[in-house]
């Protein structure tokens, strides 16, 4: 099985790197796991850490935009051209290289199709041609959610080509003291709001830091950590959140912090440490951030339109991310009543360790490969 992971080489290899790598180690978890190799373009050293593969990797003697431009354009050069002879591939990713065997395609959303505006015009091209590919070349799709897969069939893919296969993230809770320490360490109040992401304008901060204007707390901090991202406003929306703070606040220890990336260690123990975990997005495809912090016992604030409304389930506090004023009330409740918010991360870790695990995503990738084989 040769399966793509150029991803994990991004400048930013965000969540969709995360998922295909925990995908490959969900496999490799397997009592006979299937072989695989890796499929990447030329490059000189490996992804930084957490994003180096734990396969094989064969590269492509091309770099990364000659390589994706040659799939997309030229349906070449072929994955066996570095991997020799393999049985199917699986495309872990919108770059989608020529059906030389049996080929799965992973769609992890159809953001572009939904807000257009929030990409830009390389980056539409890009993925427009990946879903025409996809729906001429694929013989499955596989998808992490079923909100991506109804937006797949109402894109034009047929059912039939369909298998829904969420993704699973590590159940060890990070210690208490260990929270504490990593808290500590970057000089974060003791309640705090965390949002964790690639900042991007469908992860709707703008609309997060309106409702924590709106909130209006100083007891506790408004945390951000992750990387910026494609067409991001994070600068402007922090400068715009600041001007309208007033006053008080203003003045106040830092009522929102920009942490920037973190460790996946450190990012771990500030979802421990966290008092909610908000992830108020306009559209995810799964919303792994929402898993991870489920996993950690922090209770969860999310979006109730696309994926993250299913992967939270009934623990999660559902919201209109496009109505700051519910994301406010949703955090103001949890802050305010911490048996409430304790039985939310408590049901939130239940759900996530019941329905989301390691062996649901291999079974269902070995699912997917033994059709691809048959």
């Amino acid at each position: 099985m040769a399966i793509t992971l150029e991803q994990c080489w991004h400048r930013v290899p965000g969540g969709t790197a995360a998922a295909a790598l925990g995908c490959v180690d969900a496999l490799g978890r397997l009592t006979a796991p299937p072989e695989m190799v890796g499929i990447s373009a030329w490059h000189r050293n490996p992804p930084e850490e957490p994003f180096a593969p734990s396969i094989e990797m064969a590269q492509l003697r091309l770099p990364r935009a000659g390589l994706y431009w040659g799939w997309h354009k030229l349906r070449w050069p072929s994955v066996q051209r570095a991997a020799g002879r393999v049985d199917a591939i699986h495309a872990t990713g919108m770059a989608v290289p020529p059906r030389t065997a049996p080929l799965a395609v992973t769609v992890n959303d159809l953001a572009f199709l939904r807000h257009p505006d929030h990409f830009t015009p390389r980056g539409m091209r890009f993925f427009v041609q990946s879903l025409e590919l996809t729906r001429k070349d694929a013989d499955i799709v596989v998808c992490p959610s079923q909100h991506t897969a109804d937006d797949c069939s109402r894109a034009g893919i047929p059912a039939e080509r369909l298998r829904v296969v969420p993704y699973w993230t590590d159940d060890d809770m990070v210690p208490t003291q260990v929270a504490e320490e990593v808290r500590q360490k970057f000089g974060l109040a003791e309640r705090f709001v965390l949002w964790v992401g690639t900042a991007e304008p469908r992860k709707n901060l703008a609309g997060l830091l309106e409702a924590w204007r709106v909130l209006g707390r100083t007891a506790e901090e408004l945390v951000l950590v992750g990387p910026a991202g494609w067409k991001s406003n994070l600068d402007n929306d922090l400068a715009a959140s600041k001007s309208n703070l007033g006053g008080a606040l203003a003045s106040s220890e830092q009522p929102v912090r920009r942490l920037g990336f973190v460790s996946e260690t450190d990012k771990r123990a500030l979802m421990r440490a966290a008092s909610v975990v908000c992830y108020p997005s306009l559209t995810e495809g799964f919303g792994l951030p929402v898993l991870e912090a489920m996993v950690q016992g922090a209770p969860v604030v999310t979006s109730a339109s696309g994926a993250t409304a299913e992967v939270a389930g009934s623990a999660g506090v559902l919201v209109d991310p496009t109505q700051p004023t519910q994301i406010a009330d949703a955090l103001a409740g949890l802050l305010d009543d911490p048996d409430a918010a304790a039985r939310a991360g408590k049901q939130g870790r239940e759900r996530a360790l019941a329905e989301f695990t390691w062996e649901r995503t291999a079974g269902g990738l070995v699912d997917v490969y033994r059709e691809l084989a048959g």
